[in-house]
């Protein structure tokens, strides 16, 4: 079992008059967000020219979405 450590008088009176300040934890920085993790992100793979007939079909759905709402 283990034992508290009590706080002497000036502690306290020290925490009370001037606050406890807690300290988070570090904020980790993302160093890959930039990168293509999936083939299906990859400029070919979006435009169909890698060869796969599903791939061009999906790229010719794609295109016909975005060009659904265009001016005309």
């Amino acid at each position: 079992m283990t034992t508290t450590r009590k706080a002497s008088d000036d502690e306290i009176t020290q925490a009370m008059m001037s606050g406890i300040t807690f300290k988070g934890a570090k904020l980790k920085k993302a160093t890959a967000e930039a990168k293509v993790k999936t083939k299906a992100k990859k400029k070919t793979y979006i435009t169909g020219l890698h060869g796969s007939g599903s791939a061009k079909k999906k790229a010719e759905i794609r295109q016909r979405r975005a060009n659904r709402h265009k001016n005309k």
